[in-house]
């Protein structure tokens, strides 16, 4: 578990984060990423995405697009999946079930962006919720709490 409390990063201290954050992710687990547009949360989402194939020794995806349009990208690192949402466009819980999150989310590493409609929830997943916040033009103030 790692938690985090307003830390001022760069991208390289990013970087390194991220991979602190991949050595304590395993299969199950949720990462919610919240801030406003344009603060780092895609950004974020692809060091995560990038590094857990590195440390399952299978080959980066040529490229990592924002699930805006999408809601859903999914990787595969043969073992289980990464299941990357982008929840900007969900109004209801109706709308998570008939996409199969919460069953989805079972069996993979899931990294959500924008998700507010589940943090009212009695969410029983056990998750991280990422905030990112704009610092300055080159830096984010991270929290990351661990939640069970």
């Amino acid at each position: 578990m790692l938690n985090v409390e307003n830390q001022i990063l760069d991208i390289s201290e990013t970087k390194l984060l991220a991979l602190k954050l991949c050595d304590n992710l395993k299969v199950g687990d949720v990462v919610m990423l919240q801030g406003e547009l344009g603060v780092g949360k895609t950004t974020l989402s692809r060091l995560i995405i990038n590094n857990l194939h590195s440390l399952n020794n299978i080959k980066r995806p040529n490229s990592i697009n924002s699930p805006t349009f999408p809601i859903l990208l999914t990787y595969d690192l043969k073992s289980y999946e990464i299941y990357h949402y982008d929840l900007y466009r969900i109004k209801n819980i109706r709308e998570l079930e008939k996409i199969d999150f919460f069953e989805n989310i079972k069996n993979s590493i899931t990294l959500i962006e924008w998700p507010e409609i589940l943090i009212d929830l009695p969410f029983k997943q056990n998750h991280y919720l990422i905030n990112l916040d704009l610092n300055s033009e080159t830096k984010r103030k991270i929290n990351i709490k661990y939640c069970e």
